[in-house]
């Protein structure tokens, strides 16, 4: 399937919420998510979509669920269990949408952090801790932690998730289902980031997201493992010290630094370098796990 860019679709007859990268049609029954080729940085969403980025984050999301056999909201990825609608249009939908169970979302971001970067370093450096987690003194940037923490988050509709303590997440969605999808986020961590690990790559932290069914049961939804959820680290080129080289919108981010951007206005479009150099890290990224 040719990578003919898709920033947004359309399928009359079915209401959709449109996230910053993702369509979600309302099936009535089910959902189908659509990962669209957009691309969000500093919270705004890119006017140049990325060639191939939402096809390969539904295989890596595909292999993940595979690989990973932990219960999930997954029904089908293939186009001939969607509606004609989708099924008529497979150069837009193939190879995009998942066909997906309804769940109450959980309304907290679950994250298990192995290094230290990101809204983790800022923390740590500010007051040694991180979501009020107190972590060893001397600790570096992008430097190993001595067990993988879980660091809740705030479901942020725009602008940034909010990094929040455990008691917080407990108060708000009950103390035993806190204590649960800990537990869980922290074995799908561990589980990934070995598997990553023969594959020559760090999974240095991972967002992952919840929903329960109506019989109570909490599985796994939305994207999973994925260079949008996740960081990913080369191994080879990996130093404690400084931000590694990761495996996502890295270029993106470094270029619209260069251009005096506000961060206020609308972004401005991205060159055909920049974008180029962005679909070849996400490609890498799932050649390397996958070896597809």
């Amino acid at each position: 399937m040719a990578d003919v860019p898709v920033m947004r679709t359309e399928v009359p007859g079915f209401p959709c919420r449109r996230g910053k990268v993702r369509d979600v049609y309302d099936l009535g029954g089910e959902l189908v998510i659509v990962a669209t080729d957009r691309l969000s940085a500093f919270d705004w969403v890119m006017p140049t979509p990325i060639p191939g980025k939402g096809r390969i984050l539904t295989a890596m999301t595909l292999f993940w669920l595979g690989r990973l056999g932990v219960p999930n909201h997954l029904l089908s990825a293939d186009l001939a269990d969607l509606p004609a609608a989708f099924r008529d249009r497979p150069e837009v939908f193939a190879g995009r949408s998942m066909l997906v169970r309804k769940t109450a979302v959980v309304p907290v971001e679950c994250v298990a952090r192995g290094y230290l970067a990101g809204s983790g370093w800022k923390e740590y450096r500010a007051s040694q801790t991180v979501c009020g987690l107190p972590l060893p003194p001397g600790l570096a940037e992008a430097g190993r932690l001595p067990e993988p923490i879980f660091t809740p988050a705030t479901k942020a509709e725009e602008g940034h998730d909010e990094n929040i303590p455990f008691d917080r997440m407990a108060a708000a969605v009950g103390a035993d289902t806190a204590a649960e999808l800990r537990d869980r986020t922290l074995e799908v961590y561990r589980r990934a980031a070995g598997y990553a690990e023969s594959r020559g790559i760090i999974l240095a932290d991972t967002k992952l997201e919840w929903g329960r069914l109506r019989s109570g049961e909490l599985i796994l939804i939305d994207e999973v493992l994925t260079p949008d959820s996740s960081r990913f680290w080369p191994q080879e080129t990996y130093r404690p010290g400084a931000s590694p080289p990761s495996f996502d919108k890295q270029f993106v981010r470094d270029w619209l630094e260069t251009t005096g951007w506000d961060k206020a206005s609308p972004p401005p479009e991205l060159p055909p370098e920049v974008v180029e150099k962005t679909a070849a890290k996400y490609r890498e990224a799932l050649e390397r796990l996958t070896r597809e």
